[in-house]
């Protein structure tokens, strides 16, 4: 096509060009779709695909128009990407489109581009591993943790203490000073589920007896037009569970999972601790040594993948509507990090041609069969109906990579 482009922004990943398709090829584009509209439908008085052009483009004026402008968008959007050499990175956008009689076709094309990642500088960084202890402190504290786990809520008829779960009915004073029927809460008191005021009610009270205090809000409560505020509150305690851990003994390891002793659940525990110490460790290397990467070697990325990235986690963690704008803006600086390493990572992988092969995938199912005591052929069928064979396949990738970046690089 002769087309007219015209380059009004270029920042970053983005672009933003002006595209003016002249009359000439709009003129032809109209006659070839009355052309084609002509040889399919019949009009009274004329043999199929005789009718005057004139006549055509008069009375199928709306389905010609919409035809022609999805032709001519296509291929100059095609011209675009071949003669500015764009890599799209995502759906492009069109503003500001017009199409009028007897003018040329003229829009706006925003576009994302993917960028290109030269990584002149991948070896010679020095970065410095930092691996957790494992004491017997924080041993104690992961098997309090298991006990916690196996803790069983029994009732009790005294008054309600710290840690104790409650089911309570509670009913605040609206503003007439009318207080409506209660709702049904279970609350631990102490873990921040209530007001501090309202747990003290509740701990003045028996399971089965109610009363109606004046409480006052909290100076930082979350909704501010509550804060300081003193309201009625009917507080109806109807039950009371105190918790029971078990005994950290033989028969708690066995409780748990196969272990013949304590001692045996303990050095299991341990062994888990430090490997994840471990894990935590080399994650931690391997993220300094992107960054250290990614500083030698800035460059943009499309801002929708990491828009795409931000609504992911957010869908994960169901950030509410009115946390969102937030939560944006906090994630968008990790967002923008995760994409960049996922870049680095793909571009040195296709580069150095270190990516998973068949043979690294077969070796990764045999190993978890092995461990799952089941057939190779079983894994990898729950792995394919799963859908995460790629995902395994990105895995080995990355370890490959950095691999073959732990060669080039020092660790400390």
């Amino acid at each position: 096509m002769t087309i007219t482009i015209e380059n009004k922004k270029s920042e970053g990943a983005e672009r933003l060009l002006q595209i003016t398709i002249p009359v000439e090829q709009v003129d032809k584009a109209r006659q070839a779709a009355a052309k084609k509209i002509a040889a399919k439908v019949a009009i009274p008085g004329f043999r199929k695909g005789k009718a005057p052009p004139a006549m055509v483009l008069k009375r199928f004026s709306d389905s010609i128009r919409s035809e022609v402008l999805d032709a001519l968008v296509q291929s100059a959007y095609t011209e675009v990407l071949e003669r500015e050499n764009i890599k799209p990175a995502t759906q492009p956008h069109i503003h500001d489109l017009t199409f009028d009689d007897g003018q040329p076709v003229t829009f706006s094309l925003h576009v994302e581009v993917r960028p290109e990642i030269v990584l002149s500088r991948v070896e010679g960084f020095k970065v410095t591993r930092t691996e957790r202890s494992v004491g017997d402190e924080d041993v104690r504290t992961q098997l309090d943790q298991l006990r916690e786990q196996k803790a069983a809520w029994s009732p009790v008829e005294d008054k309600a203490r710290e840690g104790d779960m409650v089911t309570v009915q509670l009913a605040t004073a609206d503003a007439s000073g009318e207080i409506p029927e209660g709702r049904e809460y279970k609350v631990v008191i102490g873990a921040g589920q209530a007001i501090a005021g309202v747990e003290e009610v509740i701990m003045e009270l028996t399971p089965g007896t109610s009363v109606e205090r004046p409480v006052k809000w909290p100076d930082d409560f979350p909704d501010e037009a509550e804060r300081g505020q003193t309201k009625t509150v009917r507080v109806a305690l109807q039950d009371v569970k105190r918790k029971s851990v078990p005994d950290l003994d033989d028969s708690f390891a066995r409780e748990v999972g196969d272990f013949d002793s304590l001692a045996a659940l303990e050095g299991a525990v341990r062994k888990d601790m430090v490997e994840a110490a471990k894990r935590e460790a080399d994650a931690d290397v391997r993220a300094k040594l992107l960054d250290e990467i990614i500083g030698a070697n800035p460059f943009d990325v499309p801002p929708s993948w990491v828009k795409q990235l931000i609504d992911g986690y957010g869908n994960a963690y169901q950030i509410p509507e009115e946390e969102q704008a937030r939560f944006v803006e906090q994630f968008r600086p990790t967002a923008e990090r995760q994409v960049r390493r996922d870049l680095v990572v793909e571009t040195l992988a296709e580069r150095e041609n270190i990516k998973a092969t068949e043979g690294d995938l077969d070796d990764k199912i045999t190993e978890m069969a092995k461990t799952r005591d089941q057939n190779p052929g079983q894994v990898y069928a729950a792995l394919q109906k799963a859908g995460r064979l790629t995902e395994m396949e990105r895995t080995i990738t990355e370890e490959k990579v950095f691999a073959w970046l732990l060669e080039r690089n020092t660790v400390e």
